[in-house]
């Protein structure tokens, strides 16, 4: 798939500017998670973002961006939904894949219906026609309108933290629903904090193993 292509071909230049050095901590991939892009991604689709990803079962995972705002509103991508004419905020773009299919990313307690499912704890994903609808009268204000996710066959998430392309956090539903602005920033921030204690405190290990032996 193209959106696959782009992931290596951005990979790949990633690779050779940071040397193929592996990312700080092992993340656990059967978890639902927090990715933020690293500064040294360039790839045009993936630059400064930041997505909820949840793991689908062998190893592939399922995700959307949720921090890069489109000019359309919801009734420009879906006129066929008469309620949508009330929702100002802009749709999202979520991913490269099925660009076409607007979802609901709304935050709640429980799930908003049958047919949408937890993407981190707290926060749902909902395509539904009728659950959309019905989200869209009874909590905007919760919602976020996407369209388009990013996939991840076997193994592949994996490969692109192993190399690099990603910053690891623990999912916060609240965090990833603020406004957009400054969200990336922030999050590279925290990330990196958070990196350079992890080092410390491995160097520190590393130092008391030297020094007890």
């Amino acid at each position: 798939m193209r959106a696959h292509r782009l992931h290596h071909a951005a990979l790949a230049v990633l690779a050779l500017t940071l040397g193929w050095l592996p990312v700080a901590g092992a993340a656990d991939l059967g978890e639902r998670l927090i990715l933020v892009a690293r500064p040294e991604l360039q790839a045009p689709v993936y630059r400064s973002t930041v997505l909820v990803v949840a793991p689908l079962g062998g190893d592939r995972h399922v995700g959307f961006i949720v921090n890069r705002p489109t000019n359309l509103t919801l009734a420009k991508v879906v006129p066929e939904l008469a309620p949508a004419k009330k929702i100002s905020d802009p749709v999202y773009l979520g991913g490269p894949e099925l660009p076409g299919i607007v979802f609901a990313l709304v935050q709640r307690a429980s799930s908003p219906g049958a047919n949408a499912f937890e993407v981190i704890p707290g926060l749902y994903a909902a395509h539904d026609v009728e659950l959309l609808q019905r989200i869209i009268e009874s909590e905007p204000q919760r919602a976020r309108f996407i369209a388009g996710l990013v996939t991840w066959r076997a193994g592949e998430l994996r490969a692109e933290i192993d190399r690099g392309a990603w910053y690891v956090l623990e999912p916060d539903a609240a965090l990833v629903m603020r406004p957009p602005e400054g969200l990336w920033e922030h999050l590279v921030r925290r990330a990196q904090r958070a990196a350079r204690r992890e080092h410390d405190l491995t160097s520190t290990a590393r130092i008391t193993t030297r020094t007890s032996s």
